[in-house]
């Protein structure tokens, strides 16, 4: 996939609306080589899907293995809005807390003392993470309006050719 149509998909309306969501799930090959799907928090900052990690988790050494990635960002309600993104992952090891981990952890429905006790607790608890960064290598929406999955394309474009035969 070209880098202006990968541009193109993220720049579109609900692309972005689903870019500002705060939760996807990663697709990675473990270190055990077999696959592994995780929900976890990201943000994006325009270009790349940045996602947050402790210095010691386990993703990490089979992202320095298999850095290819997959990203599923979705809705919960039908039909659902779906957007898959295919990357690379850089590994970014950061002294204390990356400020996307406190921005992507910030729709969180907290009191105002909550955050400050989360945030306090998460200070004492990290001296450092790593930012997992992605850059998006394919993109595909599905709205179920407008665009379908692959295969279900398939079956319309079959369906359409027996009923004009």
């Amino acid at each position: 996939m070209q880098p202006d149509e990968i541009t193109e998909i993220l720049n579109r309306p609900l692309s972005r609306e689903l870019l500002a969501r705060d939760l996807t799930r990663l697709a990675y090959v473990a270190k055990d080589g077999t696959p592994r799907t995780i929900p976890i928090a990201f943000t994006w900052n325009g270009t790349q899907i940045v996602l947050c990690t402790t210095k010691n988790a386990p993703k990490l050494h089979a992202l320095r293995v298999h850095p290819t990635v997959a990203l599923t960002i979705d809705t919960e309600v039908h039909p659902p809005k779906i957007l898959l993104l295919r990357g690379h992952a850089e590994l970014d090891v950061v002294d204390g807390i990356p400020q996307e981990y406190l921005t992507m952890n910030g729709t969180y429905q907290m009191t105002p003392q909550q955050r400050v006790e989360w945030e306090a607790e998460v200070r004492s608890l990290y001296d450092g993470m790593v930012r997992i960064v992605v850059t998006p290598t394919w993109a595909k929406l599905i709205d179920f309006d407008t665009t379908l999955p692959s295969a279900v394309e398939e079956l319309v474009r079959r369906r359409a050719e027996r009923q004009h035969a």
